[in-house]
C-alpha cells in the first residue's frame, strides 16, 4: 500500500523526517512517502503551534493525494485532521486518535506519557475517565527535546511513575517518542503494553483499508 506521512514538524535532517516512515514500513510494509509542513522546526507543543499546523496539515494532504492510497499525520495531536478528511477521498488516519482507540480496547487505566505542555486534546477527550495520570516529561517541551539524552531520562522516570501510579497501559502522547524508539524500551522496563502512536495509526488504517475492501464470497 502507498502510504503518504505527514510530519507536523519542520526539519531537513532526512534521518529524522523518514523515522516514522521507516517504522511503518518496518512494521506493516508500507511504501511510505513522508513531507513535512513548512515553518514550524518545533512541531505542534501547544494550542498556538497546533492552530498554525492544522491549515498546512490539510493543504499537504490535498497535496499528497493523488499519489497515495491512504494518509497518515504523524502527530499525537492530530492537527488539520477533519480539515483532511473533508477534502480528500481516500482514508486519513491521525496517530493521536488512533493511540486513543487502541488504549481504549486494551481496558484498564491509561497512563499518558507526552511533552510538559497538556495532553492533546483529541487523547484526553477520547480517554475520559479512564485517564489515571496526565504526565508531561519533566523539561521536555517539543518533541525535538525527546531526542536529547536528558529527554530519554525523563521519559523513562515519567512512564515508572506513571505505572507506580497504577498505569495498566502506556499510551506515548507525542510521536517525538516513537522517532527514538521508546515504545520498545519502555515495555522492557516496565513490563505493561505501551502504545506507540505511529504504529497505532498504521494498525488502524489497516484495519480501514480491509473494510472497505471487497470480501469473496
Amino acid at each position: 500500500m502507498r502510504v503518504g506521512l505527514i510530519r507536523a514538524l519542520s526539519t531537513t535532517d532526512r534521518r529524522l523526517l523518514h523515522a516514522h516512515g521507516r517504522l511503518l514500513h518496518k512494521v506493516f510494509g508500507y511504501d511510505v512517502t513522508t513531507r513535512c509542513i513548512p515553518d514550524q522546526p518545533h512541531g505542534v507543543y501547544d494550542a498556538a503551534s497546533y492552530e498554525a499546523a492544522g491549515p498546512k496539515v490539510a493543504e499537504l494532504a490535498r497535496e499528497m493525494a493523488g499519489g497515495v492510497d491512504a494518509l497518515i499525520i504523524s502527530c499525537a495531536a492530530d492537527p488539520g485532521l477533519e480539515e483532511a478528511r473533508a477534502t480528500v477521498g481516500i482514508p486519513v488516519i491521525g496517530a493521536g486518535s488512533a493511540a486513543a482507540a487502541a488504549a481504549l480496547a486494551y481496558g484498564g487505566r491509561v497512563g499518558v506519557l507526552g511533552l510538559k505542555h497538556p495532553v492533546p486534546t483529541t487523547i484526553s477527550r477520547a480517554l475520559g475517565e479512564r485517564v489515571i495520570l496526565l504526565d508531561g516529561s519533566d523539561g521536555v517541551e517539543t518533541s525535538n527535546g525527546f531526542l536529547l539524552p536528558t529527554g530519554i531520562f525523563n521519559s523513562l522516570s515519567g512512564a515508572q511513575m506513571l505505572a507506580e501510579a497504577g498505569a495498566d497501559v502506556i499510551l506515548q502522547a507525542s510521536t517525538g517518542l516513537s522517532s527514538i524508539g521508546m515504545a520498545e524500551v519502555l515495555r522492557r522496563e516496565l513490563g505493561l503494553p505501551v502504545i506507540d502512536a505511529v504504529t497505532a495509526a498504521g494498525s488502524m488504517l489497516t484495519a480501514a483499508v480491509s473494510m472497505r475492501t471487497p470480501q469473496p464470497v
